[in-house]
C-alpha cells in the first residue's frame, strides 16, 4: 500500500483516472477508479473493484472485493438531510452524526449506472442492482433488483 496524501491509502496496482477527488479513504489492490469520481473520508473499497465515472461514494460506505459500481451511481448517508439545525444555524459535521447511515456493498455485487443507494442498506454478495434503481432496503445475496424503489426480480443464475 502507498499513500498519495496523508489520509488516502492506495493498494498496489490501483488505477485512478483524471479529475478524481479522494480524501480520507482506503482503496484496495488493482481497483480501478474512473474519471470524475468522488470518494469521501472513511470509505473503504476492496481489491479488484471497478468504480465507474461520475460516481459519488460518501462517508460511511464500504465496498468489498470484486464489486462493480456503474457510471453516475450515488450513495447517500443521511436519509433526511437538512441544511440548517433546528435553531436555524448552518449544519456542520457533528450536527448530523446521529442521522448518519452506513452502507455495505458485499463481495462481487454489481450496481448499475445511475442507481441511488440510500444509507443504511446492505447489498448482498453477488447481488445485482439494475440501472436507474433506487435501493431503499437490503438486497439479499445473489438477487437481482431493479426499479424505483428497487424490487426483487429474481435470483442470479450463479
Amino acid at each position: 500500500m502507498k499513500k498519495i496524501q496523508d489520509d488516502v491509502i492506495l493498494g498496489d496496482g490501483v488505477v485512478i483516472q483524471d479529475f478524481v477527488h479522494l480524501y480520507g479513504c482506503k482503496i484496495g489492490d488493482r481497483t480501478k477508479i474512473g474519471p470524475f469520481v468522488e470518494i469521501q473520508k472513511g470509505v473503504v473499497i476492496g481489491r479488484d473493484c471497478k468504480i465507474s465515472s461520475h460516481t459519488f461514494v460518501c462517508e460511511g460506505v464500504e465496498i468489498e472485493d470484486g464489486a462493480f459500481v456503474g457510471h453516475n451511481v450515488t450513495f447517500i448517508n443521511d436519509n433526511y438531510p437538512r441544511a440548517t439545525t433546528e435553531d436555524g444555524r448552518l449544519a456542520e459535521d457533528l450536527d448530523w452524526q446521529d442521522r448518519f447511515k452506513k452502507t455495505l456493498v458485499k463481495r462481487g455485487a454489481s450496481i448499475g449506472s445511475s442507481a441511488t443507494i440510500l444509507g443504511g442498506v446492505i447489498i448482498g454478495e453477488g447481488a445485482i442492482v439494475g440501472a436507474g434503481s433506487v435501493v431503499t432496503k437490503n438486497v439479499l445475496p445473489r438477487t437481482i433488483v431493479a426499479g424505483v424503489p428497487a424490487r426483487v426480480l429474481r435470483k442470479t443464475e450463479e
